[in-house]
Protein backbone atom coordinates (compact mmCIF):
# COMPACT_ATOMS: atom_id res chain seq x y z
CA UNK A 1 0.00 0.00 0.00
CA UNK A 2 2.84 2.31 0.63
CA UNK A 3 4.07 1.64 -2.73
CA UNK A 4 0.91 2.77 -4.02
CA UNK A 5 0.63 5.88 -2.16
CA UNK A 6 4.11 6.69 -3.06
CA UNK A 7 3.56 6.43 -6.79
CA UNK A 8 0.21 8.96 -6.42
CA UNK A 9 2.50 11.14 -4.37
CA UNK A 10 5.30 11.32 -7.54
CA UNK A 11 2.17 11.78 -9.90
CA UNK A 12 0.46 14.72 -7.63
CA UNK A 13 3.55 16.50 -7.07
CA UNK A 14 5.10 16.28 -10.69
CA UNK A 15 1.42 16.08 -12.20
CA UNK A 16 2.41 18.55 -15.01
CA UNK A 17 5.70 16.36 -16.22
CA UNK A 18 3.58 13.40 -16.12
CA UNK A 19 1.04 15.18 -18.52
CA UNK A 20 4.00 16.51 -20.87
CA UNK A 21 5.32 12.86 -20.99
CA UNK A 22 2.28 10.93 -22.13
CA UNK A 23 1.85 13.89 -24.66
CA UNK A 24 5.19 13.33 -26.16
CA UNK A 25 4.80 9.50 -26.23
CA UNK A 26 1.71 10.32 -28.37
CA UNK A 27 2.70 12.83 -30.38
CA UNK A 28 5.63 11.22 -31.01
CA UNK A 29 4.83 7.54 -31.28
CA UNK A 30 1.37 6.32 -30.67
CA UNK A 31 -0.84 8.77 -32.66
CA UNK A 32 -1.39 8.80 -36.91
CA UNK A 33 0.48 12.14 -37.31
CA UNK A 34 3.28 11.00 -35.05
CA UNK A 35 6.86 11.60 -36.12
CA UNK A 36 8.06 8.04 -36.63
CA UNK A 37 4.89 8.00 -39.10
CA UNK A 38 5.83 11.39 -40.77
CA UNK A 39 9.09 10.06 -41.11
CA UNK A 40 7.89 6.92 -42.75
CA UNK A 41 5.99 8.95 -45.11
CA UNK A 42 8.56 11.33 -46.27
CA UNK A 43 10.80 8.65 -47.30
CA UNK A 44 7.83 7.05 -49.31
CA UNK A 45 7.29 10.49 -50.68
CA UNK A 46 11.08 10.45 -51.60
CA UNK A 47 10.85 7.23 -53.59
CA UNK A 48 7.34 7.91 -55.03
CA UNK A 49 8.98 11.01 -56.60
CA UNK A 50 12.09 9.39 -58.18
CA UNK A 51 9.61 6.85 -59.37
CA UNK A 52 7.47 9.39 -61.27
CA UNK A 53 10.75 10.94 -62.84
CA UNK A 54 11.44 7.39 -63.95
CA UNK A 55 7.83 7.02 -65.40
CA UNK A 56 8.08 10.08 -67.65
CA UNK A 57 11.37 9.78 -68.77
CA UNK A 58 9.91 6.22 -70.35
CA UNK A 59 6.76 8.36 -71.13
CA UNK A 60 9.03 10.91 -72.95
CA UNK A 61 11.13 8.03 -74.87
CA UNK A 62 7.87 6.12 -75.90
CA UNK A 63 6.21 9.54 -76.78
CA UNK A 64 9.31 10.40 -79.20
CA UNK A 65 9.16 6.85 -80.80
CA UNK A 66 6.16 7.16 -81.62
CA UNK A 67 6.31 10.88 -83.02
CA UNK A 68 9.54 9.66 -85.31
CA UNK A 69 6.55 6.23 -86.56
CA UNK A 70 4.02 9.11 -87.25
CA UNK A 71 6.66 10.84 -89.43
CA UNK A 72 8.37 8.15 -90.73
CA UNK A 73 7.41 4.72 -92.88
CA UNK A 74 10.77 3.57 -92.38
CA UNK A 75 11.22 3.43 -88.54
CA UNK A 76 7.53 1.20 -88.37
CA UNK A 77 9.64 -1.17 -91.02
CA UNK A 78 12.87 -1.26 -89.06
CA UNK A 79 10.78 -1.77 -85.77
CA UNK A 80 8.86 -4.51 -87.36
CA UNK A 81 11.69 -6.17 -88.33
CA UNK A 82 13.65 -5.80 -85.31
CA UNK A 83 11.13 -6.45 -82.40
CA UNK A 84 8.38 -8.46 -84.00
CA UNK A 85 10.78 -10.30 -86.53
CA UNK A 86 8.39 -9.59 -89.66
CA UNK A 87 9.33 -10.18 -93.00
CA UNK A 88 8.55 -9.56 -96.42
CA UNK A 89 7.23 -12.22 -98.56
CA UNK A 90 10.03 -14.26 -100.19
CA UNK A 91 12.46 -13.30 -97.35
CA UNK A 92 14.20 -15.43 -95.01
CA UNK A 93 14.66 -13.82 -91.68
CA UNK A 94 18.39 -15.14 -89.53
CA UNK A 95 18.21 -14.16 -85.68
CA UNK A 96 21.49 -14.18 -84.07
CA UNK A 97 21.81 -13.88 -80.29
CA UNK A 98 24.77 -13.37 -78.41
CA UNK A 99 23.18 -15.25 -75.25
CA UNK A 100 20.47 -17.31 -73.78
CA UNK A 101 18.89 -14.85 -71.88
CA UNK A 102 18.28 -12.26 -74.94
CA UNK A 103 16.66 -15.78 -76.21
CA UNK A 104 14.08 -15.97 -73.95
CA UNK A 105 12.31 -11.98 -74.45
CA UNK A 106 10.80 -12.49 -78.20
CA UNK A 107 9.62 -15.71 -79.84
CA UNK A 108 8.65 -15.29 -83.24
CA UNK A 109 4.87 -17.05 -83.84
CA UNK A 110 6.41 -17.26 -87.55
CA UNK A 111 7.44 -21.23 -87.92
CA UNK A 112 9.32 -19.47 -91.37
CA UNK A 113 11.93 -17.73 -88.94
CA UNK A 114 15.30 -19.64 -88.86
CA UNK A 115 17.69 -19.22 -85.24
Amino acid sequence: MSRLNSVFLFISRHKYMVVIFFIVLIVGFIDDNSFMHRFDRRNRMGQLRSEIETYKSQYEAADRCLREMDSDPKTIEKLARERYYMKRPGEDVFVIRDSEEEASDVTPSDSSVRY
